[in-house]
């Protein structure tokens, strides 16, 4: 785990209050934002000693990092649920943008906690979708994947600024420009 993080949880008590303590924090992210968030806050929320939020997180940062990281999961996670049997790159497109969609409007923390950084998320879909899109090697999707992650974040960040459930006609727009871009940049 990365820096701000003590350490993973090993017991199933363990990973349950985490989880506890991971909801908590993506509830008050959903309240106020990152300035809402504080150990102390999320250890209330939680029902938990601020002992047991210093036993797994260095401070409100690692909270945040795990909130992302599990997220991630998630998104990877349900990406493999609806790509069940697809294998043209276009119809991929389409399923992970309407699972970015979903998510950000469904899970608690999504919208507002990073992935850190849009590699990270073309990094991990590029190694989940190489088998699926030629078969090809990660790497070479993972440039013309964090073009199209950076492009598909500024749109889909429009789109939920223009509505909260993200604005159709620019979802509808993202995923066009995606097609377009990875009908060309995408390995043949």
């Amino acid at each position: 785990m990365g820096s701000s993080v003590r350490r993973s949880p090993v017991q199933q008590r363990s990973v349950e209050r985490v989880n506890q303590m991971l909801d908590a924090a993506a509830a008050l992210l959903d309240e106020g934002g990152y300035d809402a968030l504080s150990t102390r806050a999320v250890a209330v929320r939680a029902e938990v000693p601020i002992g047991s939020i210093y036993h797994f997180f260095r401070d409100k940062r690692g909270l945040a990092d795990a909130l992302a990281r599990r997220n991630l999961e998630s998104f990877l996670a349900g990406i493999d649920r609806r790509l069940d049997g697809a294998t043209h790159w276009q119809a991929i497109v389409d399923l992970v943008v309407d699972e970015y969609v979903e998510m950000k409007r469904t899970v608690p923390g999504f919208a507002v906690v990073d992935f850190h950084g849009n590699r990270v998320v073309a990094e991990s879909l590029a190694a989940h979708l190489a088998q699926r899109i030629a078969p090809v090697d990660a790497d070479a999707l993972t440039r013309p994947l964090l073009v199209a992650v950076e492009a598909a974040d500024a749109l889909l960040k429009l789109a939920f600024r223009e509505s909260p459930e993200g604005d159709p006609y620019y979802v509808t727009e993202t995923k066009e420009l995606l097609r377009a871009y990875l009908g060309r940049a995408l390995p043949h």
